[in-house]
């Protein structure tokens, strides 16, 4: 049994993949599910947007099948088919186990995690043969015992990066050492998908405090 697991991020630009595209022509910030590959050569894609100009950027891309878009509290989620091979797609081929991505205006944030460093040495390998990508952070996996504010709080993890920016940025201090667009820059995501996170982060916490 191999008891190293290595949390992993890569920065990426210059990808030609659809969503990478359409947040960059539409200047929007997107937040995606894994990608799911399907024995059909097409890909799942799930993801949500702040910003309703996607939909008809995506529509006018001939790569993208069957766009679906749902809207709730201001927030749209979509669900569609993409044949589109992306450098997400190489990187898990050598191991790389994705828990969340991310695109604002055609840069994308891919954060998962690697089992051992033969599996890490090929995903790196991988990152080096494409275009744009960037090595982020390495760290170890907390083991289970330990338990990081994300699992002992029930948040995501774009939630606790979220929370944990805001106040190490001094924005909860009285008065605020920084405005919400100033975290936003921080963590390169737009002004309202910060405001989301963390309402929904506060919220959660809340939640289970008082309770």
């Amino acid at each position: 049994m191999i008891s190293e697991c290595l949390v992993v991020e890569f920065r990426v630009t210059g990808d030609g993949c659809p969503l990478a595209e359409a947040s960059r022509a539409a200047e929007a910030t997107v937040e995606a599910a894994p990608p799911l590959r399907r024995g059909d050569g097409y890909t799942l894609l799930r993801f949500s947007s702040p910003d309703p100009e996607l939909a008809e950027v995506l529509e006018a891309d001939d790569r993208i099948r069957y766009l679906h878009r749902a809207e709730t509290g201001g927030e749209y989620t979509y669900r569609c088919l993409s044949k589109e091979r992306c450098v997400v797609h190489r990187l898990i081929d050598e191991g790389f186990l994705v828990e969340s991505v991310g695109y604002r205006e055609g840069t994308e944030r891919h954060v998962g995690a690697v089992v051992g460093q033969d599996v890490l040495s090929g995903v790196l390998e991988a990152a080096g043969e494409t275009v744009g990508v960037r090595l982020e952070r390495i760290s170890p996996l907390r083991e289970e015992g330990e338990g990081g504010v994300d699992a002992r709080w029930d948040l995501t993890p774009a939630q606790t990066e979220a929370l944990e920016a805001a106040y190490g940025m001094g924005y909860f201090e009285v008065p605020k050492a920084v405005t919400a667009a100033d975290v936003a820059a921080e963590l390169g995501v737009s002004k309202s998908a910060f405001l989301e996170r963390l309402r929904r982060g506060q919220a959660t916490l809340l939640r289970q405090v008082l309770d």
